[in-house]
């Protein structure tokens, strides 16, 4: 996913209601690209990006809800804001429990939609950021020798070096030297930020620090 611009992928078949949806959006700074079917939208999605999607419920060939499951299918997991002048109870629960974040009846209001894909693609953002330093430190992780991982793993959950000599049969001073390679490698000012990427990396379970 790149930082740039925020894209709001509107799929809606009536072309007046798409276009000035489009145009709103556009207003306020977003990068808005308009399909009037759900085929040419899941065609010209692709994952990595921070973005949301305003889906009609009831277009022909492929109603909202199919393109959902064929975004699911995909692994395409952009929050999805439903839209619909038919918002019967029935295709409501179906769309939430499907994983969508809101459901907006047409006629909508304006401060309405927009609060609603501010929201989607803030929190698409937040999951994008975590995602990205899950990565940062999956890399950094790839960087390090067997024997730093070795010292690395005890050191983070709370082993004194001395006890990681002992674990590992070597001096205190070689733990020494290979925890400075690890903090330096890992770009960890201090053992406490190194904990965080071990935890963040999946490595440790921060309930079970010691």
């Amino acid at each position: 996913m790149t930082t740039g611009a925020q894209i709001v992928y509107v799929v809606d078949d009536d072309p007046g209601m798409l276009e000035s949806t489009a145009w709103l959006l556009e207003s306020v700074g977003l990068d808005a690209r308009p399909f009037t079917n759900g085929g040419d939208f899941l065609d010209a999605c692709a994952t990595g990006e921070n973005a949301c999607v305003l889906l009609d419920v009831r277009m022909p060939t492929l109603g909202g809800l199919h393109v959902q499951q064929a975004m699911k299918e995909r692994g395409l997991d952009y929050p999805i804001i439903f839209v619909s002048g038919h918002a019967d109870v029935p295709i409501v629960v179906r769309a939430f429990k499907a994983g969508a974040v809101d459901f907006i009846e047409k006629p909508y209001n304006e401060q309405l939609l927009l609060d609603s894909v501010q929201q989607a693609l803030n929190s698409e953002r937040k999951e994008y950021q975590q995602e990205t330093g899950r990565q940062q430190v999956d890399d950094k992780l790839d960087t390090l020798t067997p024997r730093e991982r070795d010292v690395l793993l005890p050191l983070v959950k709370g082993y004194t070096n001395r006890e990681i000599a002992a674990q590992l049969n070597v001096s205190v001073k070689t733990v020494d030297l290979y925890r400075s390679r690890v903090m330096k490698r890992m770009g960890a000012e201090r053992l406490p930020d190194l904990v965080g990427m071990a935890v963040a990396a999946g490595l440790v379970d921060p309930l079970r620090l010691r």
